[in-house]
C-alpha cells in the first residue's frame, strides 16, 4: 500500500513527485520523472512542450486512465482531500468524468462512430446522476446548446460523422461538462482545427472556465495558444518541468534555454520583419535511454561541464518563478535573447 501524507496547500488539485513509467519491447520508458504541480480553483494552467516530453500521460494519470503496460506510477496526486493514487478502480470511477473532466484532441477518435451524440453525452450523465432517459436526453440538447452548436435539438440525433471538425470539439467538450466538474484537462483540443475554429474554441472554453469556475489544465505544443489562454505555464521537457511561472514572466522574462527555443521558434507578431524563426537544434531523447545529467544539455547551445555530470534542481529564480538550469543568473541575462 502508498504511504500516503496529507496536502499542504489549498490548491484544487496538487501534484507531488509524480513517476510513471511503461514497459515496452524497447525497455522500460520514464516518461514522466518527479513532475509536482497545483492547480487553482478558476485557474488555466498550460503544460507545453513537445511531443512526448510527458505532458498527456501527467494527465492521464490524474484520471487513473493509464494503459495496460504501466509499470510504475508514483507520487502524490491530491484532489479535495483524496489522494487519486491511493483510490480504488470503483471509486476513481465516481470522479474521472464527474469531478474531473478530459476533452481529448480527435473528437472523431472519443466519440463512438455507430451512436448519436446526444445519446452518447446523455450516456455520460446518467453513469453519474440519477437521471431518467428523458431527463437526460434533455440535459443533452442543454449542453449542446450552451457550447453553441447551432439547432442543438436537431444536431443531438446527429452520428459524429456527421459534424464538422469544430461541431465535434464543441460536442466533445459538451459531453467533459455533462456532469458539471471542478477539473476540465483540456489535451490539444484545436490541433486539428483551422486557425478561425481554434479560436472560436478557445474562446469557448474561456467563457465556460469563468461562467462554471472551471479549473483548466491545457495541455498543448502551441506557444501562441499558451499566451492567449493562460494563467499560468509550466514547460515540459523528457518527463520533468524544466520552467514554471505566470504567463506574462513566462514570455517576456524566460529562464531556462529550453523556453528561449521555444519562443524563438514561434512567429511573434510584435518582431521585426528581419527576425527569422529559429528551430530548436535536434531531437528530444529515447526515453528507454535518457541522456546523463540535464536531458536537454545534447540540444542546448549553452551546455556546461557540469550539464552532461548532474540534473539541475528546480530553483526558485524570482517570486512565483521556478526554472531547472545550471546556468547563472548572470549567465541567464547574458544569453536570454527571449
Amino acid at each position: 500500500m502508498r504511504k500516503t501524507t496529507t496536502p499542504k496547500t489549498d490548491a484544487l488539485l496538487d501534484v507531488r513527485g509524480l513517476r510513471v513509467s511503461f514497459g515496452t519491447t524497447q525497455g522500460l520508458v520514464r516518461a514522466v520523472n518527479d513532475v509536482s504541480l497545483t492547480l487553482n480553483r478558476g485557474e488555466v494552467l498550460v503544460l507545453i512542450g513537445e511531443s512526448g516530453s510527458g505532458k498527456s500521460v501527467t494527465a492521464l494519470t490524474v484520471l487513473g486512465a493509464m494503459p495496460s503496460n504501466t509499470r510504475q506510477v508514483a507520487g502524490e496526486v491530491w484532489f479535495q482531500g483524496q489522494n487519486l493514487l491511493s483510490l480504488s478502480p470503483t471509486a476513481m470511477r465516481h470522479i474521472r468524468g464527474n469531478r474531473i473532466a478530459m476533452v481529448p484532441q480527435d473528437p472523431m477518435i472519443a466519440f463512438d462512430p455507430v451512436y448519436p451524440i446526444g445519446v452518447q453525452i446523455a450516456e455520460a450523465i446518467r453513469a453519474h446522476q440519477p437521471l431518467s432517459r428523458r431527463e437526460a436526453h434533455k440535459r443533452a440538447v442543454a449542453l449542446l446548446d450552451q457550447v453553441g452548436l447551432p439547432n442543438a435539438a436537431r444536431r443531438a440525433s446527429h452520428f459524429p460523422h456527421q459534424l464538422s471538425g469544430g461541431m465535434a470539439q464543441r460536442a466533445l467538450i459538451a459531453m467533459a461538462l455533462a456532469c458539471g466538474p471542478d477539473i476540465l484537462i483540456a489535451d490539444e483540443p484545436t490541433t486539428a482545427l483551422d486557425v478561425t475554429v481554434q479560436a472560436q474554441i478557445l474562446e469557448l472554453l474561456m467563457h465556460l472556465k469563468e461562467t462554471m469556475g472551471l479549473a483548466v489544465l491545457f495541455i498543448t505544443h502551441d506557444m501562441g495558444v499558451a499566451a492567449q489562454i493562460a494563467d499560468r505555464v509550466a514547460v515540459m521537457y523528457a518527463g520533468r518541468i524544466v520552467e514554471q511561472a505566470d504567463v506574462d514572466t513566462l514570455f517576456y522574462r524566460p529562464q531556462h534555454p529550453y523556453t528561449w527555443g521555444l519562443l524563438q521558434s514561434t512567429l511573434r507578431l510584435d518582431a521585426p520583419a528581419d527576425v527569422e524563426i529559429q528551430a530548436i537544434a535536434g531531437m528530444p531523447p529515447n526515453p528507454v535511454s535518457l541522456p546523463p545529467g540535464c536531458t536537454f544539455h545534447p540540444r542546448c547551445p549553452f551546455v556546461k561541464k557540469i550539464c552532461h555530470e548532474a540534473y539541475p534542481t528546480l530553483e526558485v529564480v524570482a517570486p512565483n518563478h521556478i526554472a531547472a538550469c545550471h546556468l547563472s543568473v548572470q549567465e541567464r541575462k547574458e544569453f536570454n535573447r527571449g
